[in-house]
């Protein structure tokens, strides 16, 4: 028998907030964590989701030469979602417990200094642990460390749907009996001159809203000018429904379903076919039909192309008329998380559900016609209960992810 998959713990730091009762309240008031952030040594300045915190504090001096920025706010977001589950140590579970990230492009600000040692300083070798806090993997490590997960601890890496395919792979693993408990989420620390000149060099990432910094993402709409980076974490805790019901924990929902497909049309242009694809699975897998669905958290980045195309996607499984799918982008308020993107948007989605709230397409004061769907709209929209709502996520090699999550569950006996 197939086991429900419930979501008993939340974590998150991010743009928006560094927990989650501080990301609900800025949803209610649609109010971003975007600013300008300077990324040395590019000399211009750059409009991001940026974290006005340093985490060093949180860690002890021998602890720190082994994490860059990324893996420390891993650390704190699944800390905080363990403990909102009601866990810590997970070692009496063995290896029916499991922790699933996604992340890709690892300890960048620690992989840029070794790299300004050896070419600007002539060094021939890096300090003894920057290995470890470069590595992509190192976030899920440290975390299964602190944490005792002796299962499956597996980093996905498949661009901005990473931690969607991470929370995925989790909740299948309990669905078909594998696992009794799950860590999934992930984390990204893109904000450094190395991997900023890289997106600057792909003409994608928009340049700062003139008037407001804080405007420059704009998803759907008529005068949007690109994407922009953010930087966060978020983890859900997930277990099978008979093992949370047993110790009495508190269920913010269940995964209802997961769809992943490939468009296998180009390594950095979308393709609505393989978008469609991956959301009617989710549906499948959800055994729920379109009109089911009350609320979508859209991928779109505010790109001229990406956005039409998804447009054209969601259009096509949901429909756009005033009964169809609400639907928004939250990237308008704490920008792309790249790996971490999924995860931070489907715990929003989660908030959205419980909160009985439709978190704003912020900014979006004229849609563009060619991405015509059933927005939100630049303000969210309060009491508005919906029982089923879906988190899309697109990335660059075209894989795409979407995750189902739903009030209460499919078989209340299970």
């Amino acid at each position: 028998m197939q086991q429900q998959v419930s979501i008993t713990g939340l974590g998150v730091i991010s743009p928006i907030g560094l927990d989650v009762r501080s990301v609900a309240g800025s949803l209610r008031e649609a109010r971003s964590g975007i600013r300008i952030v300077q990324a040395p040594p590019l000399q211009r300045d750059v409009a991001a989701g940026a974290i006005d915190a340093s985490f060093e504090d949180a860690f002890t001096r021998m602890e720190l030469p082994f994490l860059d920025r990324c893996q420390q706010m891993a650390i704190l977001a699944a800390r905080q979602a363990v403990e909102d589950a009601g866990f810590d140590l997970f070692e009496s579970f063995g290896q029916r417990a499991g922790l699933y990230y996604g992340n890709v492009n690892g300890g960048v600000a620690s992989a840029q200094a070794w790299y300004q040692q050896m070419l600007l300083e002539g060094k021939q070798a890096s300090r003894p642990f920057s290995a470890m806090a470069i590595m992509g993997n190192a976030g899920a490590a440290q975390v299964a460390l602190r944490h005792k997960v002796l299962g499956p601890v597996i980093t996905n890496a498949t661009a901005c749907g990473s931690s969607g395919v991470a929370i995925s792979d989790a909740a299948r693993a309990i669905r078909d009996g594998y696992l009794d408990v799950a860590i999934a989420g992930g984390a990204e620390a893109p904000l450094v001159g190395s991997l900023v000149g890289v997106f600057q060099g792909t003409r994608a990432m928009s340049p700062p809203d003139a008037d407001d910094p804080s405007r420059t993402c704009k998803p759907f709409a008529r005068d949007r000018s690109g994407l922009v980076l953010g930087e966060g974490a978020a983890f859900l805790v997930l277990e099978s429904a008979a093992h949370a019901r047993a110790r009495g924990a508190r269920c913010y929902g269940y995964v209802s379903g997961s769809g992943i497909s490939n468009d296998a049309h180009h390594i950095g242009m979308p393709a609505s076919e393989g978008q469609v694809r991956a959301l009617r699975a989710a549906l499948s897998d959800a055994s729920l039909q379109a009109r089911d669905i009350g609320y979508v958290n859209a991928h779109a980045t505010a790109t001229d192309g990406g956005d039409v195309i998804e447009a054209a996607a969601l259009r096509e499984v949901f429909g756009a008329g005033p009964a169809d799918a609400r639907v928004s982008s939250t990237k308008s308020v704490h920008g792309h998380l790249l790996g971490a993107t999924s995860a931070l948007e489907l715990l929003i989605t989660v908030l959205a559900m419980e909160g009985a709230m439709l978190p704003a397409s912020a900014h979006l004061d004229h849609p563009d016609p060619r991405c015509a769907l059933n927005h939100v709209g630049p303000r969210p929209v309060t009491d508005c209960q919906v029982d089923h709502a879906l988190s899309f996520s697109c990335g660059f090699g075209g894989t795409n992810v979407a995750l189902v999550v739903s009030r209460r569950p499919s078989d209340p006996s299970t």
